[in-house]
């Protein structure tokens, strides 16, 4: 293999630079004492980190974004688990098509399913539902968990499933102690990285939300449009923060190689 040049690898290292810029300038100001948005800062101070968990309405907000993460998430990976493993073994009419409904997603814009899902909710009178709200969210996120267990289960060596069915092992138990087992980490992969992505929506969610359902992201966004101070900025960090550290335990676990590029 080839190495990079010094042009290429400069040009690397600008690119880089003006991706990360933003969150870095975000998590410095986080850090000021002033009333305003101050950068650079001459002190630092943990003053608006203390504001953002002393202020109610963002600390609510945290827990509604936190369990809605985790249950779309969890219903999504019941969902692209067993729709996965159908597409990847089964040759059955229609097979493309299922493949396609279920990543189509990922190509529409939220803002046009953001609109879709209001007027919907709104003729069945369930605006405003947390449990509409999580299914909503479950359609956005269950692309990517479907995607990563068509790449865990394409992967799978059947042969074990043959020698346990042979043995006189039942479906399920071939399933739970075979199967699952094998594909675990495409599962799990898939599991967090709907988690952030769930977490960090903000467009769809702006429409299907109410005011006792407002998520953290949708927050300050609302607290954007009255006020900035350096509040946001604290906010902003800490899901920064929370955010990374999701992802690095998804690297530990599965590999971001192999969610983003696609390798073995």
């Amino acid at each position: 293999m080839s190495r990079n040049g010094p042009v290429a690898l400069c040009f690397n290292a600008l690119v880089i630079a003006f991706m990360l810029a933003p969150l870095l300038i975000v998590c410095i100001i986080a850090f000021t004492p002033e009333n305003t948005l101050t950068f650079p800062t001459t002190r630092l101070s943990l003053r608006w980190f203390k504001a953002v968990f002393a202020h109610p309405d963002f600390v609510q907000s945290f827990w509604n974004s936190l369990w809605l993460a985790l249950s779309s998430a969890s219903l999504a990976t019941l969902i692209a688990v067993p729709a996965g493993l159908a597409i990847t073994r089964y040759e059955f009419a229609g097979r493309d098509a299922l493949n396609a409904l279920f990543l189509s997603p990922l190509i529409v814009p939220h803002l046009v399913l953001g609109v879709a899902m209001l007027r919907l909710f709104s003729l069945m009178g369930a605006a405003g539902s947390f449990f509409w709200l999580v299914l909503a969210h479950v359609v956005i996120v269950t692309p990517y968990v479907l995607r990563l267990v068509v790449a865990a289960a394409a992967g799978f060596d059947r042969s074990c499933e043959h020698a346990a069915l042979s043995l006189g092992a039942g479906n399920f138990t071939v399933f739970r102690r075979i199967t699952l087992p094998m594909i675990l980490p495409g599962v799990t992969g898939g599991w967090l990285l709907a988690f952030i992505n769930s977490f960090d929506e903000v467009t769809m969610s702006i429409f299907v939300t109410a005011p006792s359902t407002v998520t953290l992201p949708v927050r300050m966004y609302m607290y954007a449009t009255e006020s900035i101070d350096p509040l946001m900025a604290a906010a902003s960090a800490l899901m920064v923060a929370f955010t990374a550290a999701v992802m690095v335990v998804l690297d530990r676990l599965y590999g971001l190689d192999r969610i983003l590029v696609g390798s073995k």
